[in-house]
């Protein structure tokens, strides 16, 4: 593979990263391992997850490693003018600037994108991540993943009638917000090519966890009732459920009746395709209680593992419940290059094959600000220049204790 390839579509495309925590730093990691040039701009006491553990390695936590592999990190103090000088001139060259800041916060400091960015910079591509946007009630409020979860109906359609309601485990809000950010960026940067424009792209956690309401919003919509606790169950398919087995547990997802023939020749009852109570989809849904007793007893003689291989050999979905070190370890995983390594880093690998130009990981997540003289010098201040912005405190390469 020669270099221009394994460079990424992106190469050549550079971002001005503002942001911290998750949503906007996966964003940027998505945009540059598919070859973005992105230099990470973090504030003197840096960005706070550097500090969220256990488990810490090399100085890094796990939580920041896992978002911010490829990019270069530089600090500044944006709090000055002479910082902010220093951002503009990075921003001279740019495609991107995405930031994450309390709304309104660039306009105070005199660069809002309107009035001062979007005149300078015509063509550049502006991306805010915030919680709940500008306007309405919760304009301006700041918002993490689990809040959002319970504001925007997500919580309340995770769980059982057992449990209760339970936050999602892993923050999709957070994710998914990265990753309509990353499309929103790309859509733009489309857009630019015929206008020569930049456009300001706005992502919120809010608005994202409600597109991600499928299909409880579409039930919602149609039948006028609010949904229920299903558990792990789907309210529109059946048999879609965890099951215990001899060994292990087993997730199915019958979604037609070819699926559920299958299923029900490799349980050894293929009769059970005749009762009128599970003929078709809607009457699996009706009488779902009567069909996860029958598929509870069958399954009680089978491995998990064993018995969800012959059924997507067929053609039948059906998953074992693997832990998290069975997955990374599992052979499907090698073979889709889903995790990846460099020099001791190793993460979840990327989701997106290219054919001609697939990226890759480039540069292990960076040390606070390990590359802040280096892009400094390549913007054009000289050495003397360099080393009075660290003697004034707008530069920096030490991080510092926050206020208390």
């Amino acid at each position: 593979m020669n270099d221009t390839a394994r460079a990424g579509a992106l190469a050549g495309f550079k971002v001005i990263d503002l942001t911290r925590v998750l949503g906007g730093p996966y964003c940027t990691q998505i945009l540059s391992d598919y070859g973005a040039e992105v230099i990470k701009i973090e504030p003197p006491q840096g960005d706070e997850v550097r500090d969220w553990g256990p488990p810490f390695k090399d100085g890094l936590s796990a939580y920041f490693a896992g978002v911010n592999r490829n990019k270069r990190s530089i600090a500044l103090d944006l709090r000055q003018e002479a910082g902010r000088e220093v951002l503009v001139r990075l921003l001279d060259d740019a495609d991107v600037l995405i930031e994450n800041f309390k709304v309104g916060t660039l306009a105070k400091w005199g660069l809002g994108y309107e009035e001062v960015l979007a005149k300078r910079f015509p063509r550049l591509i502006y991306c805010t991540i915030t919680g709940f946007g500008a306007e309405g009630p919760f304009g301006g409020f700041p918002g993490y993943d689990a809040v959002v979860q319970a504001l925007a109906g997500d919580i309340s359609i995770n769980g059982s009638a057992e449990s209760g309601s339970i936050r999602i485990g892993t923050p999709l809000v957070d994710l998914g917000t990265g990753l309509y950010a990353a499309i929103g960026i790309l859509a733009a940067a489309e857009e630019r090519r015929r206008s020569g424009k930049g456009q300001r792209v706005d992502a919120t956690l809010f608005d994202t966890g409600i597109a991600l309401l499928h299909p409880h919003a579409a039930n919602y919509f149609m039948s006028g009732k609010a949904p229920t606790l299903t558990g792990n169950s789907h309210p529109n398919i059946s048999p879609y459920d965890q099951y215990p087995t001899r060994k292990g547990n087993i997730f199915l997802g019958i979604g037609n009746d070819r699926q559920f023939r299958i299923l029900c020749e490799e349980l050894g009852k293929p009769a059970l395709t005749q009762d009128p109570r599970f003929l078709h989809n809607p009457e699996r849904v009706e009488n779902r209680a009567a069909l996860n007793a029958e598929l509870t007893a069958l399954l009680a003689d089978h491995e998990a593992e064993d018995i969800s291989s012959r059924l997507l050999a067929r053609g039948a979905p059906a998953g074992a419940v693997l832990t998290v070190p069975e997955v990374m370890e599992h052979p499907h995983t090698a073979a889709r290059e889903m995790t990846v390594e460099l020099d001791g880093y190793r993460g979840t690998g990327m989701a997106l094959k290219f054919g001609r130009t697939p990226g890759g990981v480039r540069g292990k997540p960076p040390l606070f600000g390990t590359s802040t003289r280096e892009v400094l010098a390549e913007a054009g201040y000289s050495a003397a220049e360099i080393d009075d912005m660290f003697a004034s405190g707008i530069a920096l390469d030490e991080r510092q204790k926050p206020p208390a």
